[in-house]
């Protein structure tokens, strides 16, 4: 009987890569993992906007962005992974919103800065706490979306 190697962390599997050989992947066209799985830009905004008008929010939660530009096409799909596994929602192709424990919130830091120091790079990563009023002004530019329509804040008169 074979023993299963155990699974490696999120770190672990990044330092693997850079003693692989990280390479820079060129940025113009690079694959960017999940991205076929990601929700409707309606479903997206819907998930935002109950976080917003969620009244029960635990009070130990932290609300907050996390944001990259990776040029390793193997590290950014570690980052993805790691952060969905981590229970963050994929906003946009390099952006999560999470409101998540504030525990975990300090932990995705230390990791995401732990990877980041692992190899020379160019990258960036930024992991920015936000308030739910702040994520309520929100505008979407694009999509041929009305978001005052899904937030019932636009006003019709009717005569």
């Amino acid at each position: 009987m074979t023993k299963k190697k155990p699974e490696l962390t999120f770190v672990e599997k990044v330092r693997k890569i850079k003693n692989s050989g990280i390479s820079n992947s060129p940025s113009p066209n690079r694959d960017i993992y999940g991205v076929e799985e990601m929700d409707s830009i309606d479903k997206r905004i819907k998930y935002v906007l109950q976080i917003v008008n969620n009244d029960n929010r635990p009070a130990g939660n932290m609300l907050f962005f996390v944001m990259y530009d990776i040029e390793s096409n193997k590290v950014r799909n570690q980052i993805v992974k790691y952060l969905l596994k981590k229970g963050c929602t994929r906003i946009q192709k390099s952006i999560f919103l999470s409101d998540l424990p504030t525990a975990r919130y300090e932990e995705i830091k230390r990791d995401l800065t732990e990877v980041h120091s692992c190899y020379e790079n160019n990258d960036s990563i930024l992991v920015v706490p936000i308030t739910t009023e702040y994520l309520g002004a929100m505008k979407v530019i694009g999509q041929n979306i009305d978001i005052d329509v899904i937030t019932k804040k636009k006003n019709t008169l009717f005569f």
